[in-house]
């Protein structure tokens, strides 16, 4: 199997992505080992935090059972330097074909952005290899419901408003997993240092996800 693969199965199999921003590597390098001891196994750094570059090349080389990826990446360019920094799968808020073919050609998996039926359909006959649907607060675990109804053939991550108590519903809606940002990785986990925090609530949220 190779890397490529290997990274779409970590990411179907866990069905679970935390994001990770904050103000400062260091941050988001202990943020990443806390998540890693609580079971989560991929994990997003987005490219609107400081050396977000770095976090990706040194969680890449520390952490050998972490799957990481980039998220927030809007071009090709970008993704093209995430994916030299060691970035696993790439993820966007929006639909850039040139972002899909330059993570096909370095074997990176890729996680676009879209929302109405169209636009997912879209990205995935672009060759997305899950589709990001965001912001899924919007229509819940009802929309992902309905969407797969027509569109079953596509993998489908909601994200934004996506929760510890939430999270089971989405998955047995039909999505193949969830994202989860700041109601996982808390700015005061961060700013307290209490990973101890972060750890316990990782555990809790992938022993949710595991009964879903």
């Amino acid at each position: 199997m190779d890397t490529m693969s290997r990274t779409l199965q970590a990411i179907l199999d866990t069905r679970l992505i935390a994001i990770m921003r904050a103000q400062s590597p260091a941050e988001l390098t202990d943020a990443a080992k806390a998540l890693a001891e609580g079971g989560v196994r991929c994990i997003e750094v987005t490219m609107n935090t400081p050396g977000a570059l770095d976090v990706i090349q040194s969680v890449a080389a520390k952490l050998k059972d972490v799957v990481i990826g980039a998220g927030t990446v809007l071009d090709a360019e970008t993704a093209r330097m995430a994916a030299a920094a060691g970035a696993q799968f790439v993820v966007s808020p929006t639909l850039n074909r040139d972002m899909i073919t330059l993570c096909r050609r370095y074997g990176v998996v890729s996680i676009p952005g879209a929302y109405t039926p169209t636009e997912i359909l879209s990205a995935w006959e672009s060759g997305a290899d899950l589709v990001k649907v965001f912001p899924a607060s919007v229509g819940g675990p009802d929309y992902i419901k309905a969407v797969r109804a027509p569109l079953p053939q596509v993998r489908l991550c909601p994200v934004g408003g996506v929760d510890l108590d939430n999270a089971a519903a989405y998955l047995k809606a039909g999505a193949a997993a969830v994202a989860l940002g700041g109601s996982l990785v808390k700015s005061e986990f961060l700013k307290k240092r209490d990973f101890g925090a972060l750890t316990a609530l990782a555990k809790r949220l992938v022993e949710a996800i595991r009964g879903a």
